[in-house]
């Protein structure tokens, strides 16, 4: 790590070239995450064009383990690229991730699908979707590096910020440009060829940020290096193979971002999902609920990091980890009770047993999807999970039939088509709600229904989630670029990035829809995030140093 200096802060506003290397960075960044998103919010879409050979559950596993191989390899394109960027330089880096990126999105919009040109069409596909995870491994760390090097002493925190941003813009422009498509072509032709519009417009969001990238000139902090001589040969081997460097790699993959990553997915993707799968709250509502929350909290981003410029990255990093850690399940369980009060009381009162053979029960532990069940006791278990019934198992006698026992009530289960109808029947007299006739629902109409008291509510909690985000995300990027030597910067720092979020972040929604299933408990997958979060505060808190003070041109 570099040397502590004591300069002082720069006294008045940004310049101008400082304004525009922040917007140059940023915007590109956000067309990044855009034309990532672009593929998760059309995933449904994108399984029946691609993957068509499949029956409808198949497809949509296919197409969102496409969507999770993107990221998945976010890290070997933080390897391949932070290598390009610390040899070559940070901005010729991430005019070529932005290239890939904005190509490849653009492509998928001009992709024929399965059933014009077969298996060809999803094998492509998942190329193209590969080639996204890997340009966006690289664009991440070279956009905080190039703003860090270029922000005077004292206000890297806040200047780094305005990148940290990105993803929820990204996000949300996508969400606007797909919103806009379908309501001008109708759900019939966006299905069929309208949900090719978001991506083909990518080409013009690449076309502005390279033109505008263009005009960038390199960072001086790394100009000033490679004119020393001191630049890195082999900047992969003294980041990874030297134990000084890899030590701090791993503290700050741990120590840091690890819980950051947890905390950003579990407030803006998790929370989506619990409203959407679990809650069965309907899907215009869920992501109005969401938008409103990251409208409300995106200036926080900002705001702690400008605060981390005064009082350091570390105590805020683990103090939102910390926070959050300590009311995820409470605050969940607010919002359950706000969002589908009649579910919350189903779970608090009706009970559920699963009774059967130790031996004909598995493990339903299936966070990519792939696995199919064909015993009577998981098939009766996934049936519950996914009908956000709360649920014990109880062993029952050797060789004994599955049954479903409610409130004391035996209801046999012996094939999903027959059981289903069955035990659906039960638990609504039982009390769970019926499903399209559950009065007590949270239901937005328009985005203006936020003053509804249950509405308000809601966001209320999705957007003290969304705070929790902006303390652990608003500071790391400067903190990241901190730790490391300039040399072996961009590559050292976009590794642990890239698996904290790409990993750890990115599985989490999947792997903990998982936990609820295999517990029966809809709040049992928020030990995921909890877990997490706090190993990184203890280990941040022995290990993570204070970077606020680092000079950086070292």
């Amino acid at each position: 790590m570099a040397t502590i200096t004591t300069t002082s802060p720069r006294a008045g506003g940004m310049t101008k070239d400082e304004r525009f290397v922040i917007f140059a960075s940023s915007l590109g960044t956000v067309f990044e995450w855009y034309d990532f998103y672009l593929y998760g919010s059309l995933a449904a879409i994108i399984g029946a064009q691609f993957f068509s050979a499949y029956p409808p559950a198949t497809r949509d596993i296919f197409a969102l383990l496409a969507f999770a191989a993107g990221f998945l390899v976010r890290p070997f394109g933080a390897i391949v690229f932070g290598r390009i960027g610390d040899i070559v330089g940070r901005k010729y880096t991430f005019l070529v991730t932005i290239l890939i990126m904005g190509l490849s999105t653009f492509i998928v919009g001009l992709l024929p699908n399965a059933a014009t040109i077969g298996i060809a069409a999803p094998i492509i596909l998942i190329i193209l979707r590969l080639l996204q995870g890997l340009a966006l491994g690289g664009e991440y760390g070279g956009a905080a590096t190039y703003v860090a090097e270029h922000s005077p002493p004292g206000k890297r925190g806040y200047y780094t910020s305005f990148i940290q941003t990105t993803a929820t813009l990204g996000l949300f422009l996508s969400l606007l440009v797909i919103l806009f498509t379908r309501t001008i072509l109708g759900e019939a032709d966006f299905a069929a060829w309208g949900w090719r519009i978001p991506f083909l417009l990518s080409v013009v969001l690449l076309g502005v940020s390279v033109i505008i990238r263009l005009k960038l000139n390199e960072s001086p902090v790394f100009q000033k290096m490679k004119e020393e001589g001191k630049g890195s040969k082999a900047p992969l081997t003294e980041s990874f193979a030297r134990w000084s460097n890899a030590k701090i790699v791993l503290i700050a993959l741990f120590g840091g971002v690890m819980g950051q990553g947890v905390v950003w997915y579990t407030g803006q993707f998790y929370a989506l999902f619990f409203l959407q799968s679990i809650l069965k709250v309907d899907g215009y509502t869920a992501n109005l609920l969401i938008a409103w929350s990251l409208l409300l909290g995106t200036g926080f981003f900002i705001v702690f990091g400008a605060l981390s410029d005064k009082i350091g990255r570390k105590p805020i990093i683990l103090a939102g980890c910390l926070i959050a850690a300590l009311t995820f399940f409470p605050i969940f369980r607010m919002i359950s009770s706000n969002a589908n009060p009649q579910l919350e009381k189903a779970i608090e009162t009706v009970k559920v047993a699963v009774v059967a053979d130790p031996k004909g029960c598995g493990d339903l532990f299936n966070p990519v999807g792939t696995r199919v069940f064909s015993a009577p006791c998981d098939l009766a278990r996934d049936f519950l999970a996914k009908s956000s019934v709360k649920y014990d198992t109880v062993t029952g006698a050797p060789g004994s039939p599955v049954l479903i026992k409610i409130n004391g009530t035996d209801v046999p289960y012996t094939t999903p088509a027959a059981s289903n109808a069955g035990a659906t029947a039960a638990l609504q007299a039982a009390g769970y709600p019926k499903p399209g006739a559950n009065p007590t629902l949270v239901k937005m109409s328009n985005p203006f229904d936020i003053f509804k008291p249950q509405v308000a509510a809601i966001i209320g909690l999705l957007f003290v989630l969304v705070i929790y985000v902006t303390m652990v995300y608003g500071p790391i990027a400067a903190m990241l670029v901190e730790l490391f030597p300039t040399k072996i910067r961009y590559t050292s720092m976009s590794l642990p990035y890239h698996i904290g979020n790409g990993w750890f972040g990115g599985l989490l929604p999947a792997t903990s829809f998982a936990i609820v299933a295999s517990t029966g408990d809809i709040y049992a997958g928020l030990w995921y995030p909890v877990i997490f979060a706090l190993i990184t505060v203890v280990i941040g808190f022995f290990f993570l140093p204070e970077t606020k003070d680092v000079d950086i041109s070292k």
